[in-house]
């Protein structure tokens, strides 16, 4: 059995595009309201749906993939982490870490 060739992206956006406005002309023209009317309605929809994707995929395919720079992680904040400060309830406790990160040999 022979394989069927495959379209490529922006030509199956086209056909889809035709397909829908086709569909979106004979809605508007017949003016069904009946179960007709939606199952056409459903179909002019979900070829809107594929030809916008083709759209993306051809857009996709035409750019050249470049690798994104991740984020930098956020530096770590001065301090104490939360498991500290949940171990520590005593203000004094408080004090010293703060009077710590104060000093200039205490841990920036």
């Amino acid at each position: 059995m022979k394989r069927l060739p495959r379209l490529d992206a922006r030509t199956l956006a086209v056909v889809a595009a035709l397909a829908a406005l086709s569909l979106l002309v004979t809605l508007v023209v017949l003016r069904r309201q009946d179960f007709l009317g939606v199952a056409l309605a459903l179909l002019c929809l979900l070829l809107a749906i594929v030809a916008g994707v083709s759209v993306s995929a051809a857009r996709a395919a035409r750019e050249p993939m470049t690798p994104v720079a991740p984020f930098p992680s956020p530096p770590e904040p001065p301090g104490v982490d939360a498991d500290t400060l949940d171990a520590l309830d005593s203000r004094a406790a408080l004090r010293a870490v703060r009077d710590r990160r104060a000093t200039p040999g205490g841990r920036q």
